[in-house]
């Protein structure tokens, strides 16, 4: 049985210089992103204070080619998540935005020959599909957690009080769930119209 290989140690000084101890080298940003396209995983820890900081540095990361032009994440999806900050809905959020991505990133092949037939009717489905997808995964991801959301003993108990903490529950669900829907519909509406410009 081969042991997994263990992530790459990046270190990060206080003049910003990030030193990869792998290959004993000075890195920059843009490496530690080949780095991530190429699969190699890596940790990022300060110099000074043996903190490890990856997610600053990746979120930098992604700074850094949206200012470069390459925007990939809309700006109503970032007005949304910023929303999610200390929102009661704050810890589905991660859990649900991971399942999305693999599962886009498991059928992103089909996804990319779809698309490369000029914008063809096919693709649109797969999008389409996959949207609807990770809205149900979220609804079930929902229907799990909210019977437990009013801090109760665990589980549903059959008593005026449960029942009506559950509608409230529920309600409040829904509406979030409204709101994630209105954004997937609002991505599919926006893809849609590239098609019709490809045409």
């Amino acid at each position: 049985m081969t042991a997994e290989k263990e992530p790459t140690t990046i270190k990060k000084y206080a003049n910003r210089r990030l030193y990869n101890t792998g290959t004993s080298t000075y890195v920059t940003l843009e490496d530690l992103a080949e780095m991530v396209k190429a699969g190699e995983d890596f940790v990022v820890f300060d110099a000074k204070t043996g903190e490890e900081i990856t997610r600053s540095v990746l979120t930098q990361i992604i700074f850094e080619q949206e200012n470069k032009g390459q925007n990939l994440l809309p700006i109503a999806f970032l007005r949304q998540l910023i929303r999610f900050y200390g929102d009661s809905m704050q810890n589905l959020v991660p859990t649900y935005l991971n399942f999305s991505i693999d599962s886009f990133a498991r059928d992103q092949e089909k996804m990319r020959s779809q698309m490369t037939n000029a914008f063809g009717p096919g693709a649109l489905d797969v999008v389409g599909d996959q949207v609807r997808r990770n809205t149900e995964m979220f609804e079930q991801a929902m229907r799990m957690f909210l019977p437990f959301g009013g801090g109760a003993t665990g589980g549903r108990e059959d008593t005026p009080t449960a029942a009506t903490s559950d509608k409230a529950g529920e309600a409040e669900g829904g509406a979030d769930i409204e709101a994630l829907r209105r954004q997937l519909d609002a991505v599919q509406e926006r893809l849609e119209k590239m098609s019709e410009k490809k045409k």
